[in-house]
């Protein structure tokens, strides 16, 4: 129990000498995409970040999507941006995606590899929120559009 506590303490100290510092980010969105064989398919994103010096930042996303019929997918993705021009955490983005496509039809899981691109404006609302709209193209889902809200920290 004191170790714990210790560590809480500790963790608080830590905490509270970068106050100003937001580094970390985690939102949930939506997107409309060609995440389906035939027609398109609608998707719910939940994603997390963590800013790196020099503009940078890598990440998680986690997008399911259906087609309203019978085709599933889920895509696990991991993602390095950079932000143009030179502002940290905010405004245009050039994102690398990477990670599974894991298609779910007629009980089966079919997985395949994911690799794309995706470019989008983060605002800033106050220091503490964001609302980051998007476009993303890439194999083998061939485009999506969407927009993630989220909390800084």
């Amino acid at each position: 129990m004191k170790k714990t506590l210790l560590i809480a303490l500790s963790m608080i100290c830590l905490l509270s000498v970068f106050p100003q510092e937001k580094k970390m980010s985690i939102g949930a969105g939506l997107e409309w995409n060609m995440d389906s064989r035939q027609n398109f398919a609608g998707g719910i994103a939940l994603g997390f970040d963590y800013q790196l010096p020099a503009n940078a930042a890598i990440g998680v996303n986690l997008m399911g999507s259906i087609n309203f019929r019978s085709m599933g997918v889920i895509e696990p993705i991991i993602f390095i941006r950079g932000y143009l021009p030179q502002k940290v955490d905010r405004g245009f983005f050039a994102q690398f995606d990477t990670g599974a496509f894991l298609i779910i039809e007629d009980n089966n899981v079919i997985p395949m590899p994911l690799v794309g691109v995706r470019t989008g404006y983060r605002f800033l609302l106050g220091k503490s929120f964001f609302v980051e709209p998007y476009g993303r193209l890439g194999y083998p889902f061939a485009f999506g559009v969407g927009a993630m809200g989220g909390f800084r920290f």
